[in-house]
């Protein structure tokens, strides 16, 4: 189980890292692009991936990681379920997530 404290805190050890809301969300951001967002409501993450890193996830953990099922998901965007990812394996999936974005930004 990962806390919205334990994503906090691994998401803004990245550098250049900020934490703004996003509609009715907690969205983490790098030089305003969203690698990352909170949902307390449903206690999920949502995390951008790359194609073949969403695929990887999914395919390894489906019941914790899946696509959102809409155009999102077909883009990358990744539901985590908090309640049931171990802390390992959620930190590498949002590390790849701030990866992908900074990548991008080059």
């Amino acid at each position: 189980m990962v806390s919205i404290e334990t994503f906090r805190k691994l998401a803004l050890s990245f550098e250049n890292a900020v934490e703004e809301p996003h509609f009715e969300k907690t969205s983490f951001r790098v030089k305003k692009k969203i690698f990352a967002t909170y949902d307390a409501k449903n206690n999920h993450a949502v995390l951008k991936f790359n194609e073949i890193d969403q695929s990887v996830f999914c395919a390894s953990s489906e019941m914790i990681f899946y696509p959102i099922p809409n155009k999102w998901g077909k883009q990358g965007w990744t539901i985590v379920e908090l309640l049931k990812v171990r802390p390992e394996m959620f930190a590498d999936a949002l590390l790849i997530s701030y990866q992908s974005v900074v990548s991008k930004k080059k």
